[in-house]
């Protein structure tokens, strides 16, 4: 993890104090945040505390110039210049290797040289979340939706350190506003920050390691020792792996931020659930979703432009949307996977209203809706996951010619935590907001306990040593 588990309790409990006694003092709380912020960051390593400070430089300086020009042509000269200045370390530290990499083993085929040197780039933990951020603060300035802030609330914003290092992907317009007056403790949403931290916890510690361990890390790493049985729940329990371990994050994230007065906008819907590919990108890492939307594919032109334009619209924009996640060309061909997956929904929905016939809303239906959509996207998983297109078809090979092999890795405790996640998935909202509700009753010694019995069970449950958040990579 970026932190230890302890040091981390003991530096929120330190910034939660220091929070609400610096509330009434604006200033002086702002430039004890960006500190905190900074420190929380340093953890990982000191050494590129400096790229999020020139981000924030670069983005601040780029906004504030967009502001002051007059006349369109030269405010969007302006927003353009920002922009490639706001992107470029992005660019820099994640797919400057990609490329030369590739450069490399392209004119080496043929005899030659590369005109760019190999090298090989540290990637920073969380550039892409703080440099999305940062580009949507730009363009909301240009488009006038958003005021340039101060630098300093700026500052805060970009290194707010609950989502600096995996999301969610919070807007100028949802978090700015919140810093610019103090905040009442007494309108703290205990009950609910507890509930997402410590659910958040069991995702990440107990579902999303316990799982990795058991049967994804051994099977996509070797999936010729396996048959087809421990494959495909291989690929079912990878799918819980990175709901549970980013929902994790993000809830904790989500949880840590109403404690210190802050709301975040939510990013997963039991995303399982949805009955189309549309559907699941309106579900799942919603901030990225709607960041997407947005920022890529309505100035793409959307589905304006007629429906062939459409079509290339989606598909630049989920194929962008795969390199976002990773410099590879696994993510890639999972983008656009999806944005195949998504111009057919697209095709389908249209040629249903053109022939006049309703959505399909029996319950038969929409049984087969989710399970194909879930099969779909638990597809694309595969090539998430795999580390090259010859790991992921080894997995999904085994698949065909591995059914002579019995289970070695499938056992009822996994089983029933694949299934029961799956489950959780179709619950309705109500039980949650009522033991919300029914923990918000409960005086503070009897929270204190309840919430010290989840962690002992929590830390019961979980396997010794916690993997790193999978989004932390991104």
């Amino acid at each position: 993890m970026l932190f230890p588990t302890t040091d981390f309790a003991i530096f929120f409990a330190l910034v939660f104090l220091a929070n609400w006694l610096l509330n009434p003092f604006r200033t002086r709380w702002k430039v004890f945040m960006v500190l905190a912020s900074y420190v929380f960051y340093a953890w990982w390593d000191w050494r590129l505390v400096w790229l999020l400070a020139l981000v924030t430089l670069i983005a601040q300086a780029g906004a504030l110039w967009v502001a002051r020009r007059e006349g369109e042509r030269s405010r969007r000269l302006a927003v353009l210049v920002s922009v490639a200045a706001t992107l470029a370390p992005l660019l820099w530290f994640k797919y400057y290797g990609f490329l030369s990499l590739n450069l490399e083993n392209l004119f080496g085929a043929v005899g030659a040289s590369s005109p760019l040197p190999l090298i090989q780039v540290l990637l920073p933990v969380g550039i892409s979340f703080y440099s999305f951020m940062a580009l949507s603060y730009v363009v909301d300035v240009y488009r006038e939706q958003l005021e340039p802030a101060s630098w300093l609330d700026f500052f805060v914003y970009l290194s707010f350190f609950p989502h600096l290092v995996a999301g969610p992907i919070v807007r100028g317009g949802e978090l700015l506003p919140q810093f610019r007056g103090a905040r009442d403790p007494r309108r703290l949403d205990v009950a609910r920050a507890t509930y997402l931290i410590l659910g958040g916890l069991f995702k990440k510690v107990v579902v999303s390691s316990y799982l990795a361990a058991a049967i994804v890390d051994p099977v996509f790493g070797d999936p010729a020792r396996f048959g087809a049985v421990d494959v495909l729940f291989a690929i079912y329990a990878y799918a819980i792996v990175i709901y549970a371990d980013f929902s994790g994050y993000t809830d904790i994230a989500i949880g840590v931020a109403e404690l210190l007065g802050f709301r975040f906008p939510p990013n997963f819907n039991r995303p399982y659930a949805a009955r189309s590919v549309q559907d699941f990108w309106r579900r799942w890492h919603m901030t990225l979703s709607r960041w997407l939307r947005d920022y890529l594919y309505i100035p793409l032109g959307g589905s304006r432009k007629g429906e062939r334009r459409t079509y290339v619209n989606v598909m630049l924009t989920m194929v962008l949307g795969g390199l976002w996640h990773g410099a590879g060309w696994t993510f890639l061909a999972w983008g656009a996977l999806h944005g195949l997956g998504l111009a057919f929904d697209h095709w389908r929905t249209g040629r249903r209203a053109a022939a006049g016939l309703d959505p399909l809303s029996d319950p038969a239906s929409v049984l087969r809706q989710r399970v194909a959509t879930f099969h779909f996207v638990c597809l694309g998983w595969v090539f998430f996951r795999a580390e090259s297109f010859g790991a992921a078809f080894g997995v999904l090979g085994r698949l065909v010619t591995g059914w002579g092999l019995a289970p070695a890795l499938v056992t009822p405790v996994l089983v029933l935590v694949i299934g029961g996640s799956l489950v959780m998935q179709y619950l309705p909202h109500h039980p949650a907001r009522h033991l919300q509700v029914a923990f918000s009753r409960l005086r503070p010694w009897a929270q204190g306990i309840g919430a010290a019995v989840v962690l002992v069970a929590i830390t019961t449950l979980g396997p010794q040593g916690v993997a790193p958040f999978i989004y932390f990579q991104f």
